[in-house]
């Protein structure tokens, strides 16, 4: 046996841990006896503080010197066992269930002086501890310093306690991954080490070496397997794209704005992977509104000019709609173009599965569709993923593999998030970063107001209607809850309904995609100036002529939720508003949140705030991505073991050290499977 797989080992095989208990924690997905050691305390009980009967407080545990004075053993089955003890300050009961008289007489002798332990309660007018967790004639023997954990359905706190006890006696040495600079770092403490300290009862809530040797660690594997795939994904050989780029500056002319430094940056980047003899594995990640399509249609076009086949994929057909409306409008008449949605005929579809076969298809664009089994290109070279930044590494390689050694990929994202979180999830892929937007795009004005103020809301949106502008009306649920006081779309719908007569349209998560479908192209074709909706509308749709967007309840939405929202508006050359719509009573947190985002129009800026109120773990829905979840790193608060694992994982690269050194670490954070799947 590895001196690690004892860690590795089923539950059950711990000592004092039987199949019932086995069950309990598995209930709480602690299957292994690495998973319980990250079972972390959240307190600590010092039963070394003796206290009077008169000084106990009610729903702690504390700890007692009492005289057992009378038993009282009701003669009634189901009935508790009761034993009335005092002090020289008052009396207190301890009363006992499934416990038999005999065993009461010998824990707590009549007339004998005993350590009691337990949860103090409190019962007509009397002190009470049920089921006493610890009983000694001796202080002594009772452990002063015990560590408290959320314990398991069915599992008192001494067995608990007795559990991790166990294992932490039984952690093997394991050898050092680590460098010697970076053990140096951390003072030279030992994973070991660095565990059994994590359990320290004084430890709880502190935070030291040890502490910062752990998230290490934990940031440094994830950045292993991610440097390792990348690495593989370069290893294969590919045909390199040949071509001039004159195919987009033909293009340029029919765009309404100058690309921008970040743009063309980009798009330089872009062309240097594609003509690279390396696969191109890249993430194009921009705030809203920076123009990440044109530089995506940038790649497709000199890819096409190089004879290979280009893919490109929208999360919704409605943006795959729109970005097939775009390039009839804007590639050049000989780029054969199609689109394939679920609403595709069976026998278009079937003429379009042959005619890709046939190479007689330069750029397919669709959903999920594009990468079915039944779906052969006969020459694909790219693959664009738009505003999938949910697709995990497995996901993102399946695609890889989809086109062969020479499709190179781009995925694009329009969630800024901060540096470290991309190296985290993004870590496998090379990054271009738009940060500026085009020159014509205005700041979006973003305003706060009191929902009483519906009034003055209503006539502003009549004089942007009247100027031929149109509004989205943002509300968080879709029906009235008793519950929730959130305004529903509904009820909102109904009441703008009666004052703007038939051209406010309704959209939300319960209505068909066909007739969501029918209603966006109703609002887009300005047959609807107010379309009132819940949070479906936050991503990758493009409304021009869309200037004003109404959030009701505004302090309930997080901050990035909130700006992808507002992003919604201002894609035009017009001055466009944001109004947030709030009740009175605000939280600080609340309060924050809105003058954050009055502040600035900064994505990425915007997004570490969100990060440092709410947490990294929320921010992109990372059971979605394909991530594991950090059990205690966190990007912004750790920013600085980011930065140094991402310079250890480079040395490391520049040295071709051997991925198999690390193989116990990898192993033990849930890597080693990722590994084995993708390489």
């Amino acid at each position: 046996m590895s001196n690690y797989e004892y860690l590795l080992s089923d539950i059950n095989k711990i000592n004092g841990v039987g199949n019932k208990t086995a069950k309990l924690f598995k209930k709480k997905n602690i299957n292994t006896v690495f998973d319980l050691l990250w079972s972390l305390p959240r307190d600590f009980i010092d039963r070394g503080d003796l206290r009077k009967i008169n000084e106990l407080q009610v729903g702690k545990i504390q700890t007692i010197s009492i005289k057992v004075l009378k038993y009282n053993f009701p003669r009634i089955r189901n009935l508790p066992n009761r034993v009335i003890c005092e002090d020289d300050t008052g009396k207190l009961e301890c009363i006992f269930f499934n416990s038999y008289e005999g065993y009461i007489r010998k824990i707590l002798p009549l007339n004998s002086n005993i350590i009691i332990s337990g949860k103090i309660g409190f019962y007509k007018n009397r002190y009470q501890i049920t089921n006493p967790t610890h009983i000694s004639d001796n202080i002594n023997s009772i452990k002063k310093i015990d560590t408290k954990y959320s314990l398991t359905e069915g599992l008192n706190e001494k067995k608990y306690n007795k559990i991790i006890n166990e294992v932490l006696s039984n952690i093997p040495q394991l050898n050092e991954w680590l460098s010697e600079d970076i053990c140096n770092k951390f003072n030279n403490i030992t994973w070991k080490d660095a565990i059994i300290q994590l359990h320290e009862p004084r430890n709880v809530n502190k935070k030291g070496d040890f502490y910062d040797r752990l998230v290490f660690d934990e940031i440094f594997s994830n950045f292993l397997i991610n440097s390792n795939i990348r690495n593989t994904i370069k290893k294969t050989k590919k045909n390199k794209k040949k071509f001039n780029s004159d195919t987009f500056n033909e293009i340029k002319n029919k765009i309404n704005f100058e690309l921008t430094t970040d743009q063309n940056k980009a798009i330089k980047e872009i062309n240097d992977d594609l003509k690279s003899e390396q696969k191109m594995f890249r993430l194009l990640q921009g705030d809203v509104g920076s123009g990440k399509t044109i530089v995506a249609f940038s790649s497709i076009l000199n890819v096409i000019e190089s004879k290979f086949q280009t893919a490109l994929m929208a999360p919704t057909e409605i943006l795959a709609q729109q970005h097939y409306r775009l390039t009839k409008k804007i590639f050049p008449k000989n780029i054969r173009v199609e689109i394939l949605t679920s609403k595709t005929e069976y026998k278009i579809r079937k003429k379009i599965i042959n005619r890709l076969e046939n190479h007689s298809i330069d750029l397919l664009i669709g959903t999920h569709s594009l990468f079915q089994e039944k779906l052969n290109y006969k020459k694909l070279g790219l693959i664009v993923i738009d505003e999938q930044h949910k697709f995990g590494v497995k996901q993102r390689k399946k695609l890889s593999d989809k086109g062969g050694k020479d499709c190179d990929i781009l995925v694009m994202s329009a969630t800024p998030i901060p540096r470290t979180m991309i190296m985290t999830i993004f870590g496998d892929m090379d990054v271009s970063i738009i940060k500026k937007k085009p020159k014509n795009r205005k700041e979006i004005i973003t305003l706060s107001k009191l929902e009483n103020k519906i009034d003055e809301i209503l006539l502003f949106t009549k004089k942007q209607i009247k100027n031929g502008n149109q509004i989205f009306w943002v509300c968080p649920l879709i029906d009235e809850s008793k519950k929730i006081d959130h305004q529903s779309s509904i009820k909102r719908y109904e009441y703008l309904k009666k004052n703007f007569s038939n051209k406010v349209g309704i959209l939300h998560g319960n209505i068909d995609k066909h007739e969501k479908e029918k209603i966006l192209n109703e609002f887009l074709n300005k047959k609807i100036d107010i379309l009132v909706s819940t949070t479906v509308i936050e991503v990758g749709i493009d409304f021009p002529n869309a200037n004003v967007i109404i959030i009701e309840n505004a302090n309930k939405f997080g901050l990035s939720q909130l700006h992808q929202l507002r992003g919604r508006v201002g894609r035009g050359d017009k001055e466009a508003f944001c109004i947030l719509m709030f009740k009175s009573n605000l939280s600080e947190n609340a309060k924050k949140r809105i003058k954050i985002l009055k502040a600035s129009n900064d994505g990425f800026k915007i997004s570490e705030e969100d990060m440092k109120l709410r947490g990294y773990g929320d921010l992109l829905g990372f059971k979605q991505s394909g991530l594991q979840s950090f059990r205690i790193a966190d990007p912004i608060l750790n920013e600085d073991l980011f930065l140094l694992a991402e310079k250890e994982v480079k040395r490391i690269e520049s040295k071709n050290e051997s991925i198999k050194k690390f193989m116990p670490l990898l192993k033990l954070y849930d890597r080693a499977d990722i590994l084995n799947d993708l390489v």
